[in-house]
Parts: structure tokens; sequence; C-alpha cells
């Protein structure tokens, strides 16, 4: 098993940034593929990117490609969003995820942090 700790959330201007992390403990962090989903009010939670177990390889939803990064420490067991050129459209909780198999879809997502507020705004 692991735990996961969203931090990093908060308000921010559109166009500007922010950085998510997510620390896990518990089982060897390595053996997992790491994914960040988001819920906006009222909509479906959605993915917006996943990385393979190494790091090597990163996939993004369309609606965030260009704009975020993800990025993972296993030494730290950590693993980060940076969000770039933020809209009020990206406004939503995020949520990190773990599981041993990359997959994108997150009902195959087997632990979850408790998720982190972002909200862009003027």
């Amino acid at each position: 098993q692991v735990q996961l700790v969203e931090s990093g959330g908060g308000l921010v201007q559109p166009g500007g940034s922010l950085r998510l992390s997510c620390s896990a403990s518990g089982d060897t962090f390595s053996n997992y593929a790491m994914g960040w989903f988001r819920q906006a009010p009222g909509k479906e939670r959605e993915f917006v990117s996943v990385i393979s177990w190494s790091g090597g390889s990163a996939y993004y939803a369309d609606s965030v490609k260009g704009r975020f990064t993800m990025s993972r420490d296993n030494a730290k067991n950590t693993v980060e969003l940076q969000m770039d050129s933020l809209k009020p459209g990206d406004t939503a909780i995020y949520y990190c995820a773990a599981d041993r198999h990359l997959t994108v879809v997150d009902t195959e997502f087997g632990y979850w942090g408790q998720g982190s507020q972002v909200t862009v705004s003027a």
C-alpha cells in the first residue's frame, strides 16, 4: 500500500503558475505509476497527466498539454505537477493517484491523495 499527500494548491491569477507536489509513503515508490486528476464543481473527475515508474514517459490531457509538466523524484518519493499559463477552466480539486499499472483511467488507480484546491481567478 502507499499513502499520498498533496500540497501546493492555492489561488492564482489567469496566466500565472502553481506547482503541486505529492509525497508518497509506504510501499516502494518506484513500483508505482503516478497520475494527476482533477474535479471541478459539478463535473466528473478527469485525467490530467500520468508518469511512468522511472519518470521516463509522461502523458497529458489535450487540455493541459504544453502548459503542465509532470515529474517525479524516486529518491524523494515525490511527484510534482508544474502548471503554467493557468486558465479559469483549470480551477478544480487536484488529486494525486498511484497504481502499479500505467493507465489514464481514474477507476484503475488504487491509491489516492486527499486533494488540493487550485483556483484560477482574477
